[in-house]
C-alpha cells in the first residue's frame, strides 16, 4: 500500500515531469552550488598557498582561460545536479507506479481467488 506521501509525489510527477526536464527549470538550487564550487576555485587561487602552481599559472595562462573555466565548471555543475535530480525523482516515479501495479495486480488476483472459492 503506498503512503500518502507517495501518492502524492506520483500525482506531482505525473503532471510535471516534461516541465522538470528542462535544465533552466528551478536553477534557484543548483546555480549557487556551481558557483559556490567556482568560487572556491578562484579564492584556492587567489589565496597563493601552492605557490608552484601560480608560477605556472602566470607564466603560462592568462586570466581569460581563469574565467572561461569557472564559467564551464559553473554551467556543467547546474546542468549536471538538474538532470542527476531528475532521473532520481524518475526513478522513483518508475518504482512507485511499478509498487502501485503490483498491489492493484496482487488484489485483483485475491478477489477473483475469493470468488471462484464461493
Amino acid at each position: 500500500m503506498l503512503t500518502d506521501e507517495e501518492e502524492k509525489f506520483l500525482t506531482y510527477w505525473e503532471k510535471n515531469r516534461e516541465k522538470e526536464k528542462s535544465p533552466f527549470r528551478h536553477l534557484s538550487i543548483a546555480l549557487p552550488l556551481g558557483l559556490l564550487i567556482s568560487v572556491g576555485i578562484i579564492l584556492n587561487f587567489v589565496s597563493g598557498w601552492y605557490t608552484r602552481a601560480i608560477m605556472v599559472a602566470n607564466g603560462s595562462s592568462t586570466p581569460l582561460v581563469l574565467i572561461f573555466a569557472v564559467i564551464l565548471i559553473t554551467v556543467f555543475c547546474t546542468i549536471f545536479f538538474k538532470q542527476h535530480k531528475w532521473e532520481m525523482n524518475e526513478q522513483r516515479f518508475l518504482e512507485l507506479t511499478y509498487k502501485k501495479k503490483m498491489e492493484t495486480s496482487s488484489t485483483s488476483m485475491q478477489h477473483e481467488d475469493e470468488i471462484n472459492s464461493h
